[in-house]
């Protein structure tokens, strides 16, 4: 199915469109890169997605009745859940083959379509499912994942903004969208989502990664630090987080707290090129013990 090209610049990016980028270190633009591919991306439907536990009780539903779509989607949700994409991918299109217009099925086929890089397959599922129900917000969610890995910028923020419309505590979709005025250098605009995100999950280590980001990309190196201070303690072994630690703290004038966070990235892993850069830029030394806090 194709879909109209949507013209202009929707909202808030069409006024910020010219903005120029804070020009940082490898580190950070190294860091929106990697966070234009969110961590938690969209999931499965929670009230169609039980957990993995469930799935031999849910073959055991399906023995008995073999013409079930909505059993057949709810352990695809599991099996996705799970990792277990071929299963899903199996179960989902049996779903659709009893159901035809199922839109979840199609919903959830798509994620696991996008999940494995099969994108134009994903966009297609998705494209059908909110042909089905086009008040379907994990559709248009998913949907603006996809645009927006296909570069579809103006169609992946009117997906994003249809998504938020219909389900305005969905702290995914902000999160996306605040990648996506991120990764367009809007940064204040991408601080207001992420900070709405952070308010609706309990879930916020990349959040606040993310978010430190476009603060240090508009120079508030005080809240990066803080918000990298949270994502460490959160997740101490999340290399980005240590690394873009540095970076604030570098920025603050506080060597020592800056090169005991690239110390700890390189702990992680001693190959990875922004906490060595950054970790000789403060003039660090391989065996020297670092206060970190």
């Amino acid at each position: 199915m194709t879909r109209p090209a949507i013209t202009g610049l929707p909202g808030r990016l069409s006024a910020h469109w010219g903005a120029l980028l804070v020009m940082l270190p490898v580190l950070v633009l190294g860091g929106c890169a990697t966070a234009s591919n969110p961590p938690a991306a969209e999931q499965p439907d929670p009230r169609l997605a039980p957990a993995q536990s469930n799935l031999t009780s849910l073959s055991e539903v399906l023995q008995e009745h073999p013409d079930d779509p909505q059993a057949y989607n709810m352990r695809g949700s599991a099996y996705g859940a799970a990792g277990q994409n071929d299963q899903a991918l199996a179960d989902f299109s049996k779903a659709i083959s009893l159901d035809p217009n199922y839109a979840q099925a199609y919903a959830n086929r798509g994620l696991i379509y996008r999940k494995t890089n099969r994108l134009d397959l994903a966009l297609a599922d998705y494209d059908k499912a909110l042909s089905i129900d086009a008040n379907y917000a994990p559709a248009y969610l998913g949907r603006g994942i996809v645009d927006r890995a296909q570069g579809h910028t103006v169609q992946a923020l009117a997906d994003f903004n249809k998504a938020i419309a219909l389900r305005p505590g969905d702290a995914e979709a902000y999160y996306n969208r605040g990648l996506l005025y991120q990764s367009q250098q809007q940064h204040q605009i991408a601080i207001d989502d992420f900070s709405t995100a952070l308010g609706l999950t309990t879930q916020k280590t990349e959040l606040l990664v993310a978010r430190a980001l476009s603060y240090l990309a508009v120079g508030d190196n005080k809240s990066a630090a803080s918000d990298l201070d949270q994502a460490v303690k959160a997740d101490p072994v999340n290399i980005k987080a240590w690394a873009s630690r540095g970076l604030a703290y570098e920025r603050l004038g506080e060597n020592e707290k800056a090169a005991g966070s690239y110390a700890k990235a390189l702990n992680i892993n001693d190959k990875y090129a922004p906490a060595k850069a950054g970790f000789a830029r403060v003039g660090g030394k391989v065996g020297q013990t670092y206060q970190t806090f």
